[in-house]
């Protein structure tokens, strides 16, 4: 996975930064919030004294969303936005925002109030000290503990063991990357959390620092358990990609070869209850369904991460987009972008 991910390095959109900071965050149906939070993210990128944008890449909004974005973008020339053709998820709107961001430091944020605009500098304080990547960890987390804290608690856990990356909170929104960080990363499905997996594996130094995390005042949570559980199969394929995508074979050799010992195994205690207890073979059907369905579990699981190697290398190779654009605003139209209007 590591010679796979330099094999792609390439500088992002084919533009060198241009700005300090890019700070791009994933809207769908905010109505309530855009403004406010405009407000405090603004006064946050102003303390720092660097130079910045801020885009907001409308993921389909149902509400009056867009119109708000595009009255805050007629004011100020520093927001810049893109409007999805249709919800695609928050990865493909992370996509479009890493896609189209001119800074040399890239921070990536919810729309919702929930993330602090004021721990932007903390994280840039912990970039000059030579970090690549920094991730934000919500030590004292504002939601419900049942559904949202444990699940998010125990996926944290597994994907730090497997990864080997230790994080405490891969699904905290904001962090804040060095633009070289994300270079040659692709993404797809909820794959967004895993961007300091990625970074990682190529040689990029990982830290997270604690941040503040607020209870949602307005509008409705967009997650549930059912994205963690998508997020526990988008691990799986992590731990595959990185693992067995140059040498499928040692994996699957190894699981056939199980196979056939267990095979072997069976076929010698049949023909010990046919010949020496004399028990006939019809009237032993456990055996012949547990065989069935251990041999379909194996495949449907082996199918699915082909599956998923598939997918990755259609997007990869054919340069595939993830995403489409209905409207830009305040965003020029690039010759050498890969997304169609």
């Amino acid at each position: 996975m590591k010679e796979y991910l330099l094999e792609t390095v390439k500088e992002l959109s084919g533009r060198p930064a241009t700005l300090d900071v890019s700070v791009f965050l994933p809207v769908y149906n905010e109505e309530g919030n855009i403004e406010r939070l405009n407000l405090k993210l603004t006064d946050a990128l102003e303390a720092l004294g660097r130079s910045y944008e801020i885009i907001y890449i409308d993921d389909g909004s149902t509400d009056g969303s867009l119109p708000k974005l595009r009255d805050i973008a007629a004011r100020d020339p520093r927001v810049r936005v893109i409007s999805l053709r249709r919800n695609y998820g928050q990865t493909a709107a992370m996509s479009a925002g890493i896609d189209y961001a001119r800074g040399s430091v890239l921070i990536p944020m919810d729309a919702d109030l929930q993330n602090e605009p004021g721990d932007i500098s903390r994280l840039l304080d912990k970039l000059d000290e030579g970090y690549d990547v920094v991730s934000g960890w919500r030590k004292d987390r504002k939601d419900r503990w049942l559904t949202r804290r444990l699940p998010s608690r125990v996926a944290n856990s597994l994907i730090s063991k497997l990864s080997g990356v230790d994080l405490h909170d891969y699904g905290c929104s904001l962090k804040a990357y060095r633009r070289e960080a994300l270079t040659g990363v692709k993404l797809y499905g909820e794959m967004h959390r895993f961007i300091p997996i990625y970074a990682g594996w190529v040689g990029a130094r990982v830290t997270e620092i604690p941040v503040t995390h607020h209870a949602r005042s307005t509008g409705k949570s967009k997650y549930g358990l059912s994205r963690t559980i998508k997020v526990l199969f988008d691990l799986i394929t992590i731990k595959f990609l990185s693992s067995y995508l140059t040498k499928p074979l040692y994996l699957f050799g190894t699981a056939g070869l199980v196979c056939l010992v267990i095979s072997l195994l069976s076929l010698a205690f049949a023909l010990y209850y046919r010949f020496v207890e004399g028990v006939h073979l019809n009237r032993m059907p456990l055996a012949t369904l547990s065989m069935i369905m251990f041999a379909m579990g194996v495949q449907f699981i082996f199918m699915g991460l082909l599956a998923e190697m598939i997918v990755r290398t259609y997007h990869e190779s054919q340069d595939k987009p993830t995403y489409l654009i209905r409207e830009r605003i305040n965003i020029e139209d690039n010759g050498d972008q890969k997304t169609n209007l």
